[in-house]
């Protein structure tokens, strides 16, 4: 099979953005006839047609709407790269780190503030789904992820998983909402919670603690933030399961109070890393001092 010719897929790129074929060609400085056969070229290199005339316009066929996607991907990574290249005699190093978007800030910070503003080195800190990060991190795009929640284990998969920290997980709420109720589950018969979502293992920790209690806890939300969480206790509107860390700041001023640990339930952060392939010595800097 031949390779793709990218420059063919460039001028696939500019006609479908304008959707004019003449103005396209004068933007890239070709005439109309020679910028049709390139297109003409690409399409038989794959197999399917990517434009249909209505008009003066072409309009994007369903082939021609995915190709568009890859090629906008393609020539963004490829100037990313120009950009992150034409600054590497700066003598700075870069570590790209993924964070699961729901993880708490805190936590982000503490891992990272061995690298924090040291000028030899720039912090590239995404967030997002476990599933993108991880396919970032195949990709080369990520050094690493940090995550609540370890992939699964299998043979096939290229990833390293180390448990970095583990954090205690409590009952969190402001001290007015907790005032004159000493009995635990007093409170918690009164009050309602702020809780993770079913789909977390914390929640799922929280049900079996509260069920060997027989509690039947009201729920005033349930989140899958982190960061809302904090919010929401903060606001009073319920009492909420989170890890002490991700509250810090809030039980350091008073703002907030730890209500009760909860006995058993902990979240584990850990550090997923590719188990092969160009590592990032920055990458073991953190790790190390993880300890």
């Amino acid at each position: 099979m031949s390779l793709m010719n990218y420059k063919h897929l460039r001028y696939f790129q500019a006609v479908a953005h304008d959707g004019n074929l003449t103005r396209a060609a004068q933007a890239l400085n070709l005439s109309q006839s020679a910028l049709s056969t390139q297109i003409r070229t690409l399409e038989d290199r794959l197999g399917h047609n990517l434009f249909d005339r209505i008009g003066r316009q072409l309009v994007l066929t369903e082939a021609g709407r995915i190709a568009l996607d890859y090629a906008d991907a393609i020539f963004k990574t490829g100037d990313e790269m120009v950009a992150v290249l034409a600054q590497s005699d700066t003598g700075r190093r870069a570590v790209r780190v993924g964070a699961l978007a729901t993880l708490s800030r805190n936590f982000q910070l503490d891992f990272l503030r061995p690298l924090i503003a040291r000028a030899d080195v720039e912090v590239i800190l995404r967030s997002g789904s476990q599933g993108e990060l991880l396919s970032d991190l195949q990709a080369l795009r990520l050094d690493i992820v940090l995550t609540n929640t370890p992939p699964p284990r299998d043979r096939a998969a290229p990833w390293l998983a180390q448990k970095i920290s583990e954090q205690p997980v409590s009952l969190i709420a402001t001290p007015e909402l907790c005032a004159g109720r000493d009995d635990l589950t007093t409170l918690l018969t009164h009050e309602a919670l702020v809780l993770p979502t079913l789909e977390t293992g914390l929640r799922a920790g929280f049900d079996l603690w509260a069920a060997r209690r027989g509690l039947r806890p009201q729920i005033a939300a349930e989140v899958d933030d982190i960061a809302m969480m904090r919010l929401l206790a903060r606001e009073g509107a319920g009492i909420a399961v989170l890890p002490p860390i991700a509250v810090r700041d809030e039980l350091a001023s008073g703002l907030l109070i730890e209500v009760a640990q909860i006995d058993g339930l902990v979240e584990s952060f850990h550090a997923i890393t590719l188990s092969r392939r160009f590592p990032n010595p920055l990458v073991d800097e953190l790790l190390q001092a993880q300890g």
